[in-house]
């Protein structure tokens, strides 16, 4: 089974997003090709991404798929100035 791992964004630069607060945390699903050593992997990266393929293990988080069984609930509606949104 491949190890899918998600990449962190905290020293990527995204030319198309200038606010850095929106941002997601971290991108993509990529396959892991191979462990370099203790402390860096190789990930399976696509062309559009202008970073070196080898990168430490402090960027990479293992990705988690959701539970079947969860359940996602619903957020009530915020009251602002007796305004309902």
């Amino acid at each position: 089974m491949e190890k899918r791992q998600l990449l962190s964004t905290k020293n990527l630069v995204f030319k198309k997003r200038p606010v850095r607060k929106l941002i997601e945390r971290y991108v993509g699903l990529y396959v892991v090709e191979k462990v370099v050593s203790k402390n860096a992997v190789k990930l399976k990266l696509p062309a559009f991404i202008k970073i070196h393929l080898i990168v430490n293990i402090s960027k990479v988080v293992r990705y988690k798929e959701s539970v079947k069984e969860q359940r996602v609930e619903e957020s009530k509606p915020v009251e602002v100035n007796r305004v309902e949104k």
